[in-house]
């Protein structure tokens, strides 16, 4: 939409190499005409900037973790070009994007879901897309999460969102339908550390970092705390050492639990 009203519009993708989410940032710059960026992240890249994304995060879990690292990785190349950036948060709680909504067995139930995780965002992804966009001095600004898009989204009923046998946020993609190209309007959804490849491979760079013997000592130490997995371990020991005093901090952390539907339980 924007790209109509100005003939200046950069964009900018992050990936792995050869990860889907750049083949189809390159796609839609093609299509749209756009001034577009990209940078190819490295492992070396990841564990050289870990530390320091967790300490502007705030946060340990591993999900939101995974997340940050690309969105770090395309604040600080944006912030070379523009001062301004328009991010897609709350399209996936307002239209029913995540794969668990097929699960919810009825309309209403739906709809509670889904006015509820937004309500969470505040705990979770906005924390990350505005953490990750301040870290470079870069202003984030979610459309998706204006009040009339809000409004409007909310009225529109479930089952458009999601129809039966169709794929998420249907309505959504039919409304861009004549914008886009058609395999990106219909791209099957992936989370944006899976479009980016960061999943598989923070979690190598997690366990290359932390020995058998250093997690065991690190979760006796907080015998409490609910570490899913090696990888969130060592996202926990990095934020454990970026405060002297990691309490408050871990006290109000929001996490992904293992339904995104408990979005925004804070541990």
């Amino acid at each position: 939409l924007l790209r109509r009203y100005n003939d200046n519009l950069h964009t900018f993708a992050v990936g792995i190499e050869g990860s889907g989410d750049l083949e189809a940032a390159r796609v839609v710059a093609e299509h749209l005409d756009t001034i577009h960026h990209e940078h190819v992240i490295t492992r070396e890249e990841i564990a050289e900037h870990l530390p320091e994304i967790v300490w502007h995060l705030e946060s340990f879990d591993q999900d939101l973790v995974r997340s940050a690292v690309p969105t770090y990785f395309t604040a600080r190349m944006a912030r070379e070009h523009v001062t301004v950036i328009l991010t897609g948060e709350g399209a996936d709680e307002l239209f029913a994007g995540y794969d668990y909504h097929k699960d919810i067995p009825d309309e209403d139930r739906l709809r509670q879901e889904l006015r509820r995780s937004v309500g969470a965002l505040h705990n979770v992804n906005l924390q990350r897309v505005d953490r990750m966009t301040m870290a470079h001095s870069l202003e984030g600004r979610p459309p998706f999460l204006d009040n009339a898009v809000i409004e409007l989204a909310q009225r529109v009923p479930a089952r458009l969102k999601l129809p039966e046998g169709g794929p998420e946020k249907w309505i959504l993609r039919k409304a861009f339908e004549d914008l886009l190209p058609e395999d990106i309007v219909w791209r099957k959804k992936a989370q944006f550390d899976q479009g980016t490849g960061m999943t598989e491979v923070a979690a190598e760079v997690a366990s290359a970092a932390m020995s058998d013997a250093g997690e065991d000592a690190h979760r006796a130490r907080f015998p409490h705390e609910r570490l899913r997995s090696t990888e969130e371990c060592y996202y926990h020991r990095l934020l454990v050492d970026a405060f002297e005093d990691p309490d408050p901090v871990l006290a109000n952390v929001g996490r992904w639990t293992d339904r995104p539907s408990d979005l925004a339980s804070v541990v």
